[in-house]
């Protein structure tokens, strides 16, 4: 069946011969809402190309949640990779809108492009060009978000118009539709979209009708959520729309001010089933900005390394990036680096990031409350008593920003991800050094420090939003001094000669061993952060009363590279 190919920009080039033969051998089908294409690791046995609808491809994140890879939509290939390199395919396919495909099957995409070259030709093209981190076209991000107010009070008019002129600031075009749109035809919806970069649909979970029909054509769904308020359970219709049964769901908080809070965000979360918690302050433009960011593919992120007493160049970097004008969006860390992290996105200001790491390491060292070793060197109380001071009952998802940290489980030997729960908690997980802190246990896992599967979590973190990101890692160069190891003395000569308040060579020692074994893997990942800021300090990982040295290390190193910042940066910068 002639079907015209036409709709496929790479198939531009392609000489009329192979053109003709494709279009004889391709299958047309339908693809309902909510179905599959293929699974992750299913062997590839066609080539799929998009004639309508949209599509979205996941993989299993390392929390055993999906992890969105991205969306498919109108003119994309589907499954060609997999089919060159006769592998499986690497994440699955769903249809998040009834969808028109065309099918070529592996015999017949092998036998067509042996024998015509321009197509293979024009085929290595755009998967060399996917490869190097481009699009077909710039619909491939979401561009469809159903703001559903779960509250007849929450003003969605008013903050669909806000959203609208923050994304407009960031030169992204914009309609905000509401219930008027109910009755609106389906091609209607698709000149809408093809209009603009981003549609909002506007709905209230009580208007079911419009709601479903919003949620049924969006990418992702936020749900608006007042901070005084409780879910009502079950929050979701119980039929499903594609992208709330694929969890692509999202929570804003709408604080008002002075709210009395009846639920926490992380009910809300529960209710929802939702991937993130954002959270939207009554007046406060930067949360506009904030969601117009991630709205738009926008966002930045901040990843920062664990590292000891080096990880004190990480305040000094995140106040030169503040400096600098950069407004981050997402936070996450290992070890230490999750700790100082944690404080960024609690929002506090370099002043207070700098006064309560000082107040929590430098003034009097938390790894001194020795014990005689079953399982650690250290209790371990006195670490946790400042986690308590400094972080309190606060839960991750009551943070200013979205934030993860990593902790690393030497039961089945994968990285954790903690995106919930109390954060003091999942910060003292992910600094268990093995050997030196007792490791926690959760629901039967045995987690250690971070550091020791990937102390440098960037990947993690693109999966968790869709725009740049900045890493500052102090790993890189040698974090232990020979010297401490040649000859030493006793434990009670070396604590005759340095006293008991800071802890031996073997703390270092400890430390390093247990971070060593991903320096390899860590330096692959370096290289996914757009920019990278790599502080030049000679700490041992132990010297916490080097709080200065360190922290100027790291703002003139964020200085420098930002001096040199590649575009996606250098946009970001202030006016």
């Amino acid at each position: 069946m002639a079907l015209g190919l036409n709709f496929l920009p790479f198939l531009n080039r392609v000489e009329k011969a192979a053109l003709s033969a494709v279009e004889a051998e391709v299958e047309w089908f339908c693809l309902p809402a909510g179905q599959t294409l293929f699974e992750e690791n299913e062997p590839a046995d066609a080539f799929y190309l998009v004639r309508s609808g949209a599509l979205a491809a996941f993989r299993t994140g390392a929390d055993g949640r999906p992890e969105l890879v991205g969306h498919i939509r109108k003119g994309e290939p589907i499954g060609e990779m997999a089919l060159v390199e006769d592998r499986p395919h690497s994440a699955s396919v769903y249809a998040l809108r009834d969808c028109e495909l065309v099918r070529l099957p592996k015999s017949a995409f092998e036998r067509l492009t042996r024998k015509h070259g321009s197509l293979m030709r024009e085929l290595a093209r755009m998967m060399l060009f996917r490869l190097r981190g481009g699009s077909l076209n710039q619909r491939a991000e979401p561009k469809v978000f159903a703001l559903i107010s779960t509250s007849p009070t929450i003003d969605l008019e008013r903050r669909g118009e806000l959203l609208q002129q923050s994304l407009s600031a960031l030169g992204v075009s914009s309609a905000v539709v509401d219930e008027t749109a109910l009755e609106w035809p389906g091609p209607k919806f698709d000149a809408l979209e093809a209009e603009h970069d981003v549609v909002l649909l506007t709905a209230r979970l009580a208007d079911s009708n419009w709601a479903r029909r919003a949620m049924g054509r969006a990418d992702r769904i936020w749900l608006m959520a007042r901070a005084d308020a409780r879910p009502s359970l079950p929050l979701m219709p119980d039929d499903p729309s594609p992208a709330a049964r694929l969890k692509l769901i999202d929570v804003v908080m709408v604080h008002h001010g002075g709210d009395r809070r009846a639920a926490s965000p992380q009910d809300w979360v529960d209710a929802a089933d939702a991937a993130r918690c954002f959270h939207w302050r009554q007046g406060h433009s930067p949360d506009i900005r904030h969601l117009a960011r991630v709205i738009s593919g926008r966002s930045l992120g901040l990843v920062l390394s664990g590292g000891g007493a080096r990880a004190y160049a990480h305040v000094g970097a995140v106040r030169a990036f503040r400096e600098a004008g950069l407004e981050f969006d997402f936070y996450c860390g290992a070890s230490m680096g999750g700790i100082v992290a944690a404080g960024a996105a609690m929002g506090w200001s370099d002043d207070e990031l700098e006064y309560r790491m000082r107040k929590a390491f430098v003034e009097t060292n938390p790894l001194s409350d020795w014990t005689l070793p079953v399982v650690s060197m250290i209790k371990g109380h006195k670490v946790d008593r400042r986690l308590q001071e400094h972080f309190g009952e606060t839960e991750i998802n009551d943070l200013v920003r979205p934030f993860f940290c990593v902790s690393s489980n030497l039961s089945d030997g994968a990285v954790c991800v903690h995106r919930s729960g109390l954060l003091r908690e999942a910060l003292r997980c992910s600094i268990a050094i093995p050997g030196l802190l007792p490791p926690m246990v959760r629901r039967g896992d045995v987690l250690v420090d971070g550091a020791v599967f990937n102390n440098f979590p960037v990947q993690e973190l693109k999966a968790f939003h869709r725009g740049a990101n900045i890493g500052c890692d102090v790993t890189r160069t040698n974090a232990i001094s020979a010297a401490d190891f040649v000859d030493p003395p006793g434990f009670f000569g070396w604590a005759i000669k340095n006293g008991l308040s800071d802890p031996p060579p073997i703390a270092s020692l400890l430390m390093r061993a247990a971070t060593v074994t991903t320096i390899e893997q860590h330096a692959r990942y370096r290289d996914k952060a757009d920019l990278l800021v790599l502080p030049d300090t000679d700490l041992d990982l132990r010297e916490w009363r080097r709080f200065d040295d360190a922290a100027s290390a790291g703002y003139e190193a964020a200085v420098k590279a930002l001096q040199h910042s590649p575009d996606a940066i250098s946009a970001r910068l202030s006016r």
